[in-house]
């Protein structure tokens, strides 16, 4: 045991080059994880996207875009890839910020990029977009964190952020950001869940 009680460690170098640790009480070489399946149909996606970039940038149009929002809004959003934000609301180039994570949940990075859209780019809205069929409502956050430390040897120190109902879940994290002080405009603060199946939005109260 090391002098704070947790597990004894020893730093290696694995074959990638990189240090790992060895927690030797319990066996795991940190940073090395088990192999996960790879989907028969994936190929990597980068050398196309290069090409797709060349072309794009042969009649780029956003040249001289404002770096402020022109609309002074934010959206956090799911980061699910059926959800094209710009396209489903209507937004130019330049509009908004998008802040994505897994879910959209209001995390404390997701309050940390608000911040700086407010204080340094002068945000004043913020809409928040969950949706239905989200893969975080297909898992338990012990669950989840379970099967990861299965796989890693460490568990997670933090929140999956998993949910039943995506209505519930906007109307929470609308909660979190009006209890934050780190907010400062809350007076335009809105809530929708977006249906994949029609692409309609549903806007949620926040009581």
């Amino acid at each position: 045991m090391s002098a704070r009680g947790s597990p004894a460690e020893s730093n290696a170098t694995g074959e990638t080059g990189r240090p790992e640790v060895l927690i030797s009480s319990e066996g795991y070489l940190l940073g090395q994880t088990v192999p996960v399946p790879v989907p028969d149909d994936f190929s990597p996606n980068a050398d196309d996207l290069l090409v797709n970039n060349a072309e794009f940038v042969r009649t780029f149009p956003d040249a001289g875009l404002a770096l402020t929002p022109q609309r002074h809004l934010a959206i956090v959003a799911c980061m699910d890839s059926r959800m094209d934000i710009f396209q489903m609301l209507g937004l130019a180039h330049g509009d908004a910020h998008i802040i994505r994570n897994a879910g959209g949940v209001v995390t404390d990075d997701v309050v940390r990029s608000l911040v700086v859209s407010q204080r340094l780019m002068k945000t004043q809205e913020i809409v928040l977009i969950h949706h239905t069929n989200c893969g975080l409502q297909s898992v338990t956050e012990d669950g989840f964190k379970r099967e990861i430390e299965k796989d890693c040897g460490i568990k997670p120190w933090w929140a999956i952020e998993t949910f039943n109902d995506p209505y519930e879940d906007v109307r929470q994290s609308m909660a979190r950001l009006a209890h934050s002080p780190f907010i400062v405009y809350k007076d335009h603060i809105r809530g929708f869940v977006y249906d994949v199946e029609t692409g309609a939005l549903v806007e949620v109260n926040a009581n």
